[in-house]
């Protein structure tokens, strides 16, 4: 039986102030037993503080933690960590270098007290689990460090806690081996039954792992949804920008028919789609994903819908895609994604599908950074 079983666990109001700043602010939300969630947000966001304070390693400066059990709701923000119940993964193996996988892995359960023969059985379980049978009798140094990872998650899961905590676990690692283990992570936590809570500042990484993802900006929600929410439809474009959205262009708003909304500014002319009430003469921010920027004639017209001329500036290899950046007659930098063999100098025409530019309302003295390439005088 999983130590502090539960169906639900509910979050009311967390929040965590440092010298007299808040870090986290008024955070809502309930995890379902069984259930991947990502905490995702840039440096700084609180996902780390949100994830200590249900750890038990920072208290709480508001709110309440609660958690929904066979006997009822207890709440558990006033429990020591090690009466939570809880198992964790730091971005830090934090393995001890004199002992083998295999005592590494057992120390917990024998701090319990737990029968040999039942510390035996589920520690060579959790070995099999991350397919470290080969590396059972090594020490910490003698290993990789994505084999190391997989030592630091089978001493999290082999105590059967009722939550795995995680704290962007796979920083440490290569591009190949956060591949590898971003699948290990997600076969266990399904195989398993594992709930999880994961905090990355990797949107890919997010986006390929959890059920829903929290995304967190100065300390505050933004949106809560599900990987395909949060993609196609971000709540707000400072989520846009963080999702993937690069293409982010500060301009006001000419034309409003319902969601169909003209916008205008930097020397662009583009139709999008409202995601919120908007007014002819407001400042709005128009986003749309490198991805959907099409290169040539669309079914919109002779140059297909929004047609920006533009020249290809920096080209980069992807494999079957280039990632080219373009720079329009007005100056602007733009982002795009394609196929097509460009080469520095090329003129090309862009498209995008209206319904496919994402139009944000921007709030009272709010202004989008400029870009970190300069127009060009």
């Amino acid at each position: 039986m999983t130590e502090g079983a539960f169906t639900e666990l509910r979050l009311d109001g967390v929040g965590r102030r440092f010298a007299g700043k808040d870090a986290l602010v008024d955070l809502d939300l309930t995890i379902r037993a069984g259930e991947f969630i990502a905490l995702l947000g840039p440096s700084g966001c609180g996902k780390s503080t949100a994830l200590n304070c249900l750890a038990g390693l920072l208290p709480l400066t508001a709110g309440s933690i609660w958690q929904q059990g066979p006997d009822g709701e207890r709440r558990i923000d006033t429990l020591p960590p090690e009466k939570r119940g809880f198992g964790m993964v730091f971005q830090s193996y934090a393995l001890f270098p004199h002992m083998s996988v295999r005592r590494n892995i057992s120390f917990g359960l024998q701090m319990r007290r737990l029968a040999r023969a039942e510390v035996a059985r589920r520690t060579t379980e959790a070995i099999r689990l991350v397919q470290l049978e080969e590396h059972a009798d090594k020490l910490p140094g003698q290993l990789s460090g994505g084999q190391q990872q997989r030592v630091a998650i089978a001493r999290a899961v082999v105590l059967e806690p009722s939550l795995v905590l995680m704290d962007e676990p796979l920083s440490n690692l290569d591009a190949k081996l956060r591949l590898e283990m971003r699948s290990e992570i997600r076969r266990l936590h399904q195989s398993l039954g594992l709930t999880t809570v994961y905090v990355t500042h990797d949107q890919e990484e997010a986006l390929s792992l959890a059920d829903r993802l929290v995304v967190l900006r100065q300390g505050r929600v933004q949106q809560i949804g599900t990987s395909e929410e949060l993609h196609t439809r971000p709540a707000n474009w400072h989520v846009a920008d963080f999702m993937g959205f690069r293409n982010i262009v500060e301009v006001d708003a000419t034309h409003v028919d319902g969601t169909d909304v003209v916008v205008q500014g930097e020397g662009l002319r583009l139709r999008g789609t409202a995601t919120a009430p908007t007014a002819v003469g407001d400042r709005v921010v128009a986003a749309v994903r490198p991805e959907d920027v099409l290169v040539g004639a669309g079914t919109d017209g002779a140059d297909g819908p929004n047609a920006t001329p533009a020249t290809v500036e920096v080209v980069g290899y992807q494999g079957r895609e280039l990632a080219v950046e373009v720079r329009t007659a007005a100056g602007r930098a733009l982002h795009l994604r394609t196929e097509q063999r460009l080469a520095p100098g090329d003129a090309v025409t862009l498209t995008v599908d209206p319904e496919r530019l994402l139009v944000y309302p921007l709030a009272a003295g709010e202004h989008v950074p400029a870009p970190l390439v300069a127009a060009v005088p």
